[in-house]
């Protein structure tokens, strides 16, 4: 159990935060949204009702589709795109998707790789781009969730203020679907372009993000 945790402790501590930070969003929107239904004199709800609200729904969905968008283009474009002095970046001249040598695919892969990436044909195909094929279809998924979970919130506020309720082409073509989705997409870009930018001229010692210490500014695709 001991190895388990040390050999699994970076996905296990992010897995950790995500539920403490679930759980802290549901008790202070829960609170939230108790405080404005008794400011409109209207009725407080549990915990449960809230957690399987639209209102909760719409919250998660909106950020984790912005972060699965993140990675989604940041695999794909990092294949053709690089930044000189980058450890986020390839090497500049090795853009592309680079030999089967390179990549020791086929029969230029070794007894220990993956058996798709052995295969070839289709499956090499596919397993040569499976994530972000997954990484795409993820933020599709929380996409769709946030634009359903989001149509029924707005439509409660709609119907509470006596006005038609709308389609869901009507809401995800709406102002209000764009003004959660883009809030969220500008904050993932600029996370991604400050972490490239930063990552070039400053040192966090012993983490694979960061270029060694002592390693040129200009040195390209080196990790700690």
């Amino acid at each position: 159990m001991r190895g388990f945790v040390r050999d699994n402790s970076l996905s296990l501590f992010f897995l950790g935060i995500l539920l403490l930070a679930l759980a802290g969003q549901a008790l202070s929107g829960w609170h939230e949204y108790n405080n404005e239904a008794l400011a409109q004199s209207g009725a407080e709800i549990s915990l449960a009702r809230y957690l399987s609200s639209s209102q909760f729904g719409v919250d998660v969905a909106e950020n984790w589709q912005s972060e699965y968008l993140q990675f989604f283009l940041y695999i794909f474009v990092t294949v053709w795109l690089v930044q000189r002095g980058s450890p986020e970046s390839k090497t500049v001249g090795k853009e592309g998707e680079e030999s089967d040598r390179a990549q020791h695919v086929g029969r230029h892969a070794t007894d220990a790789a993956p058996h798709w990436a052995r295969a070839g044909g289709l499956r090499g195909v596919v397993f040569a781009r499976s994530l972000g094929m997954v990484m795409g279809l993820i933020f599709l998924a929380c996409w769709l969730a946030q634009s359903i979970t989001g149509r029924v919130a707005y439509n409660a506020e709609q119907l509470a203020d006596y006005q038609d309720p709308v389609s869901w082409t009507g809401y995800v073509t709406s102002a209000d679907f764009w003004n959660r989705t883009l809030q969220n997409w500008q904050s993932e870009f600029l996370a991604v372009a400050s972490m490239i930018a930063l990552s070039i001229y400053l040192r966090q010692r012993g983490s694979p993000e960061s270029k060694p210490v002592g390693t040129s500014h200009d040195a390209t695709g080196i990790e700690g």
